[in-house]
């Protein structure tokens, strides 16, 4: 039972990093735009990975487990962010919806991971919460790959 518990915390753990991740990618690329629908699209992502966080780390204190802290920021989700910075700095509205939607899809990989490889690890209602977040995120993902599909 306590390897049980403790995967169960390192899989709410890690989906708490991709969950910073994504609020600092998003703060940054907020304000490195000026372009308004995607200063109000990016707080609007912001708020999904906060909440995500937030009941993440409920999970997290229940088990008895440390909350993860900082960023990744390595790996795929770092090529994603660079990426951003570089569209950003171009203003090239596709290029950046393009990085943005790479970024996106590492997101909703790192949820899928979690719940395929781990199910027998976590409860039901960490599965329906993982499911639930997973789907917040995916609706990021369809926004983002809707507004850059409007460009082409």
């Amino acid at each position: 039972m306590e390897t049980q518990t403790q995967t169960a915390i390192e899989v709410l753990n890690s989906l708490v990093i991709i969950n910073n991740d994504r609020i600092a990618g998003y703060e940054t690329a907020s304000s490195e735009t000026d372009e308004q629908d995607l200063k109000t699209m990016f707080a609007q992502f912001i708020t999904t990975s906060k909440k995500n966080k937030k009941e993440l780390v409920v999970e997290v204190t229940k088990l008895g487990g440390e909350i993860a802290e900082g960023t990744l920021l390595s790996g795929k989700f770092y090529r994603a962010w660079m990426e951003v910075k570089v569209a950003l700095s171009s203003k090239d509205r596709k290029a950046i919806l393009d990085s943005c939607e790479f970024g996106e899809d590492v997101a909703v990989d790192a949820y899928t991971e979690a719940l395929a490889d781990n199910m027998d690890d976590i409860t039901a209602e960490q599965k329906t919460m993982l499911n639930d977040q997973q789907l917040l995120i995916k609706a990021d993902h369809d926004k983002v790959k809707a507004l850059r599909d409007a460009l082409l």
